[in-house]
């Protein structure tokens, strides 16, 4: 095969790649519908806290930029999927807004305008302070730190299965999603040599691979099925 051969074949995996961690991603933005339908069916918030929906916002907005081609050229996959989860993520907020009591409407008001205001500040001071390559570090480390604190988020998950021996809140189907996600686009950072993509997937994948393990083991030993994720519960 000649160097255009394997440049196509390469092109076409590096592609592939992103394309799977899009698809299972979107997995993982929709999984949070079963709560807001029941936000809108009782008009009302209950216990449900909207801060995971607005760090998720936050952090696919500064992963939107760092794939967008000013900041990061050839990685457009990273900006495609990330617009696709801050459309989610904000619409899951503008719902929680519009169903909760006068003092958490404020509290998650003044929360999202404080979001679009950091990503604001982060965008012009990337833009005016730094050049493409070091926008692209300055950008990349934000992103890295803010996917590594969002994959930490499964630990509690963890710890929580261990304590109660029990699976019950931690759907197969989710774990093995953010597994595949993060599998991919540790694969597609790898093909586009980006470290910035590689690390973070790459402590998501092994807290999947621990997630699954854990599920394997204590869904035999108390035989309990999976209900509620527990971003569902506890988000």
């Amino acid at each position: 095969m000649d160097s255009n051969g394997l440049f196509s074949t390469y092109s076409l995996c590096s592609d592939a790649a992103g394309v799977a961690g899009n698809i299972f991603a979107i997995v993982l933005f929709v999984s949070p519908i079963p709560t807001f339908r029941r936000i809108i069916r009782n008009r009302s918030t209950e216990q449900f806290s909207g801060l995971p929906y607005v760090y998720s916002l936050l952090n696919c907005l500064i992963c939107l930029w760092y794939g967008l081609p000013c900041v990061t050229p050839g990685i457009i996959l990273v900006a495609t999927v990330n617009s696709v989860g801050a459309i989610f993520q904000l619409v899951y907020i503008v719902i929680f807004i519009a169903c909760a009591e006068r003092t958490r409407k404020l509290k998650m008001s003044g929360l999202l305008l404080g979001v679009f205001a950091l990503f604001a500040g982060i965008v012009l001071v990337s833009i005016k302070l730094f050049d493409p390559p070091s926008r692209q570090l300055f950008v990349g480390y934000l992103s890295v730190a803010s996917l590594i604190s969002m994959f930490a988020s499964p630990l509690f998950i963890i710890n929580l299965v261990i304590k109660t021996k029990s699976v019950e809140y931690m759907p197969f189907y989710l774990s093995l999603s953010t597994f595949l996600m993060s599998l991919s686009f540790f694969a597609y950072g790898m093909f586009k040599h980006d470290p910035f993509i590689t690390v973070p997937n790459g402590v998501g994948g092994l807290l999947g691979i621990i997630q699954l393990a854990l599920y394997t083991y204590y869904s035999r030993i108390s035989g309990a099925e999976s209900r509620e994720p527990l971003l569902v519960s506890y988000a």
